[in-house]
């Protein structure tokens, strides 16, 4: 039975996942590769998709409105709409941070007449008002999907007793080594190749050293905790959905047309001759995003059942001192 299998199972579901994504890229990887002379897009105008960056938007704004407003009540599907926003705060500022403080350092945004042409304030120059909207419905959409997978397309896969179990767990914040270490080799990875390998070797990657460091903080910090409670197959799922949003997003629009682009010297320098050159960065990003929202939000949602103090929640109980212990011993003597 799917609910007796979780709790094994949530210790192969996270190789199963990453098998299924090695699965893809690898023969993509190849067969891409074999692009040596890229085709180029010729345009008849100057202004070839007016609004396009502006109404691409509906790719994650659809989504939400379905699925918040259709697809969840039409279920009656309950969940913690306090996690549910509570996640949202903490992880939004990340994608508009992105955009704030490293726009200018990262991207480009070439074709003006893509957008509303209204500038949002951001360090260096403004960006279009579409790039916040982006991140943050970027958020919304991955969670929503995730929670509607979960809690009803692929529920025979999730926690059973969920509230019990929260409440079992001695504490939240557990320091998982394995996290930590691949981000360290990852971004140690991205420097030697920028350095030694990549056709752009001046700068450094720090849009990737940005995506590995957000995308792999909370589990660094969480996991031991979050593993057995995260649906791994609505995960998977929903990996998969915002994967193919982002690639049609980004490969056949995006950067093909000009709404925004990348700075070579802050890339690592491995391009996807296929898709217009496109960094690696802009596939990793979405794999960052969705597994960072669902680790937080799983931890979000046990400190919440767990009906602990946040702190409580995090730390676990506070153990008294050995003075405290030896003069409880000494009285109770």
């Amino acid at each position: 039975m799917p609910k007796a299998a979780h709790s094994s199972g949530s210790r192969v579901a996270p190789w199963v996942v990453l098998a299924m994504l090695g699965m893809l890229a690898l023969p993509a990887a190849i067969t891409l590769n074999t692009v040596q002379e890229p085709g180029k897009l010729i345009l008849s105008t100057s202004n070839p998709t007016p609004h396009g960056y502006t109404w691409s938007l509906l790719l994650f704004v659809i989504p939400t409105i379905v699925i918040a407003f259709w697809l969840l009540p039409s279920e009656h599907v309950k969940f913690s709409r306090s996690s549910f926003w509570r996640t949202i705060g903490l992880l939004a500022p990340f994608g508009c941070g992105l955009d704030f403080f490293f726009a200018h350092r990262f991207f480009t945004f070439p074709n003006s007449a893509a957008t509303l042409s209204v500038g949002a304030p951001a360090l260096g120059a403004p960006v279009p008002v579409e790039e916040y909207i982006f991140y943050i419905t970027g958020f919304i959409t991955v969670l929503l999907l995730y929670i509607w997978l979960d809690e009803y397309w692929l529920a025979a896969y999730n926690v059973p007793d969920y509230s019990g179990q929260a409440k079992m767990m001695p504490r939240l914040l557990q320091f998982h080594p394995g996290s930590a270490i691949a981000g360290v080799l990852l971004i140690a990875g991205a420097i030697v190749f920028k350095k030694f390998f990549s056709a752009s070797r001046e700068g450094f990657p720090g849009y990737f050293t940005f995506l590995v460091s957000a995308g792999l903080l909370p589990a660094a910090s969480f996991y031991p905790v979050a593993k057995r409670f995260i649906n791994w197959r609505a995960f998977s799922l929903t990996l998969f959905f915002i994967l193919l949003v982002s690639l049609l997003w980004e490969a056949t629009l995006a950067l093909p047309y000009g709404w925004w682009g990348y700075q070579p010297n802050q890339m690592v320098g491995i391009s996807i001759r296929g898709w217009s050159g496109l960094p690696i960065e802009a596939v990793f990003v979405w794999i960052a995003v969705t597994y960072a929202t669902t680790v937080v939000f799983e931890v979000v949602k046990i400190w919440r059942a767990s009906e602990k103090p946040l702190r409580r929640a995090l730390l676990g109980e506070k153990r008294p001192s050995p003075a405290v212990k030896s003069h409880v011993a000494g009285r109770e003597a």
